[in-house]
């Protein structure tokens, strides 16, 4: 039985060890030393009344309770920093902290310039930008603004349609002139491939039908789609990109245009207490009128405005 609740320092020395594997690790992520974090893991253990670690000579073995427990302590730093950068704007100023998530291509091949541009014309705006491939939930405060591949069903966000992100199959000019050019679909099962090395139902529910796209064509496979856009540059095979990023480079040629492409469906969320903070409501502005820009490669004249709208309602499921 639990004799006193245990401190947020505790729950944040057991999650540093979950994450790094070891107390040795997470000693240096938290700036400890390694016997003084030993102790918080035994207190939390005490105060709990549980074992989380199985001890032996290679280190700590987490339990299935401490498995348990993560994404309950996930949510506590999410919580802690929330509260950091809560404390550190003002809601009527224009300066403070504010966190982004997006998907690695989008973080970092689309938002710096963006980013840059909002810091410029705010350079009391300190940005923190959160890349992954998973949906990080903004009702837990995980971050204040999110860039989505799909409508949010969340309620309480505010989220604006950015509208379709296109994509096409682009291939480098040193690998054509080594390789050609494929002129149907179907000669693109000839070809050196890039693509996922799991299939996830995302990636199902986007591939067109008759589209030559399975794992076992592919020459290179990759979860990792910053790792299939730098093997695209270096002219090892054929892969898709999204038109916005082809765009600036010349090397990269479209193939298969009048024959393929796909559209992702984005948007731009946010927890809608946060519209009367001034400084996360200007960023997500500045935000959604650059991503509609970016949307609309090459084609300034259909440039839409993003529908703005609060999901209390309409997303519920």
């Amino acid at each position: 039985m639990a004799n006193e609740e245990p401190g947020w320092e505790l729950y944040r020395s057991f999650l540093a060890v979950m994450r790094e594997g070891s107390l040795s690790g997470a000693a240096r992520m938290l700036g400890m030393t390694q016997p003084s974090l030993g102790r918080h893991i035994r207190e939390l253990e005490e105060r709990l009344g549980v074992s989380l670690f199985a001890r032996s000579p290679q280190g700590l073995s987490p339990t299935d309770l401490a498995h348990a427990l993560m994404p309950h302590a996930q949510a506590m730093a999410s919580a802690s920093a929330a509260l950091r950068r809560a404390a550190t704007t003002r809601h009527d100023a224009m300066s403070g902290v504010v966190r982004i998530t997006a998907s690695d291509v989008i973080g970092v091949e689309v938002l710096p310039p963006m980013l840059t541009a909002f810091r410029k014309m705010h350079p009391g705006a300190v940005i923190e930008l959160s890349l992954s491939n998973q949906m990080e939930n903004l009702l837990r405060r995980d971050a204040d603004i999110a860039v989505r591949m799909g409508r949010p069903v969340q309620d309480a966000l505010v989220a604006r349609r950015i509208g379709n992100i296109p994509l096409g199959i682009y291939a480098h000019k040193r690998y054509l002139e080594a390789h050609g050019h494929p002129k149907t679909m179907a000669d693109l099962s000839s070809h050196a491939l890039i693509g996922f090395d799991r299939e996830t139902p995302y990636i199902r529910s986007m591939r067109p039908a008759g589209l030559p796209y399975t794992r076992e064509l592919f020459a290179l496979r990759t979860d990792n789609d910053l790792a299939m856009l730098a093997m695209l540059r270096a002219g090892y095979g054929i892969g898709f990109c999204q038109s916005g990023i082809a765009q600036r480079d010349p090397n990269l040629v479209r193939l298969l245009a009048d024959s393929f492409e796909l559209n992702m469906d984005t948007w731009l969320a946010m927890h809608e207490d946060l519209r009367r903070n001034a400084l996360t409501r200007a960023l997500y502005d500045h935000l959604a009128a650059a991503l509609i820009a970016y949307a609309q490669p090459g084609s300034p004249s259909k440039k839409k405005r993003g529908t703005s709208r609060t999901l209390r309602s309409a997303t519920k499921r």
